[in-house]
């Protein structure tokens, strides 16, 4: 019986090399020039640090694309809706996400049911499964979740026969 599992995974060298890319794009702006900012990095989290709130919205666009330049979505990331003043420097800390959380979960799998798709999907701790009988549907499902408005970046991976 075909199947294909959807999950929603950040590729940790992926997200490095974003926020190397950024850093390096950031040294040669001349808006940043004499300006003390930093992108950082530690594990899935990234924080963007500099000295106004304008420049902090700034530096969160020139991250984002290089981040789609990397094959990464950085609309699925947790951030702070306020850049945080501490001292003087504005920060805005990003999460990146991973694994598909119980509730967005639930909501495919609710998603897929009501589409009345030839499949059967399932919970499966961070991903969901996905079965039917012809791949042809499975497809569909597919096109349907790339259709949906759910904010996570998904993948589709183990497509089997």
């Amino acid at each position: 019986m075909p199947s294909f599992d959807i999950v929603s995974e950040i590729d940790e060298v992926a997200l490095r090399h974003a926020v190397d890319n950024a850093n390096r794009e950031l040294s040669t702006r001349f808006d940043f020039r004499g300006v003390e900012a930093s992108i950082e990095q530690k594990g899935l989290e990234v924080t963007l640090k500099t000295e106004s709130d304008f420049q902090v919205r700034q530096l969160e666009d020139l991250f984002s694309k290089a981040c789609v330049k990397q094959g990464i979505s950085a609309a699925g990331a947790d951030k702070d809706d306020e850049p945080v003043h501490s001292g003087k420097t504005f920060s805005i800390t990003m999460t990146f996400k991973q694994g598909i959380d119980q509730p967005t979960a639930k909501k495919i799998v609710k998603m897929i049911k009501d589409a009345k798709l030839k499949v059967q999907a399932s919970i499966q701790g961070d991903k969901v499964r996905v079965n039917g009988k012809k791949r042809d549907d499975l497809q569909e499902a597919i096109a349907l979740m790339k259709k949906s408005d759910i904010e996570l970046p998904l993948q589709y991976e183990n497509f089997r026969d």
